[in-house]
């Protein structure tokens, strides 16, 4: 059986050969034949050079660079396109996803998982950081269509149906977490213990974070447009409930006061939930616009892999 390990990196040039080290010497003691399917998302490092190094001197090495820096959505993909394996690995270059897991992987695989999913611990993060996780999660999974689960990320084995069902779905707005867990198929999980970067800096920042939160929430369910609906129901019946009362209370005792107060607050309170909801529709306005544009995820300008598994949208090509 063919083990396919694909690793998107970007700007790894620190740490790309203390992994390919552990990662091939694992490999040698539990598989026979595998593949290691490196994609260079654009790196502005050493990275590619690298790569290139190393594939010149292990066949078992295929590359993929990109054009420029089209994100770890797009990195992914392109190594599952790329990846020739009956089960493949999905894995980070940094080492916190632990080489030495992949055994763990494929004996769960051979037990007949299509999906063995390791689910990190959060051991050492800080306590703000866990209590935003956990409160995250308890908020969308109200809301999506799929169980998203704390811990659990992109580090996981994919038989090969669960390889191809994911190569079904192509849309442009891409949150593999989600589409994981949409795709199905008999899925494991195991835990092991949270561990820190080998070298350099995560190119996680708040504000990624927050972003990926953010499609997360919006590309599995319609319900935040609902919700919207909801909202706005709810404020016309309370201002209804509102201006019958001063009504009454007016035509009862009259006129004591001009309520200036009230109207602004009212008017300040409205405007910004109408800017609320403006925002959320331009969100999915947004997502459907670059879906309809039917640009590729990504481009290829250098790679020794071949043509890809499945045939690449218009504009997806290699230039040796």
């Amino acid at each position: 059986m063919l083990i396919s390990i694909v690793v998107p990196c970007y700007d790894e040039e620190e740490i790309i050969a203390r992994f390919h080290e552990h990662v091939t010497r694992e490999l040698g003691h539990i598989a026979a034949d595998f593949e290691l399917v490196y994609v260079d998302d654009g790196s502005r490092d050493r990275t590619l050079e690298l790569l290139q190094e190393r594939a010149a001197a292990d066949p078992r090495v295929r590359y993929v660079s990109f054009s420029r820096n089209f994100g770890k959505e797009a990195a992914m993909l392109a190594g599952l396109r790329h990846a020739a394996g009956d089960a493949v690995v999905l894995m980070d270059a940094d080492l916190q996803h632990p080489p030495r897991l992949v055994g763990r992987m494929l004996e769960l695989h051979a037990e007949g998982w299509d999906q063995v999913v390791a689910r990190r611990t959060r051991d050492g993060d800080r306590v703000t950081r866990t209590l935003l996780a956990r409160g995250y999660y308890r908020v969308i999974n109200r809301l999506v269509d799929v169980e998203l689960v704390d811990g659990v990320g992109d580090f996981r084995l994919l038989s090969r149906r669960a390889v191809d069902a994911v190569l079904e779905l192509t849309e442009y707005n891409r949150f593999s977490k989600g589409i994981f867990a949409w795709v199905g198929f008999p899925t494991t999980t195991f835990e092991y213990r949270n561990e820190g970067r080998d070298s350099g800096r995560s190119k996680w920042t708040l504000r990624k974070l927050f972003d990926y939160g953010l499609d997360g929430l919006l590309s599995f369910n319609d319900k935040p447009l609902r919700l919207a609906l909801h909202l706005g129901l709810v404020l016309v019946g309370t201002a209804s409930l509102y201006a019958a009362w001063i009504v009454g209370d007016a035509l009862v005792n009259g006129v004591d006061t001009p309520g200036y107060v009230t109207l602004l607050v009212a008017v300040t309170a409205l405007a910004g939930v109408q800017m609320v909801m403006l925002g959320v529709i331009g969100e999915y306005v947004g997502r459907i616009y670059y879906e309809v544009k039917r640009r590729p995820h990504f481009l290829v300008k250098a790679a020794n892999t071949g043509a890809p598994r499945t045939r690449p949208s218009p504009g997806e090509f290699s230039r040796r």
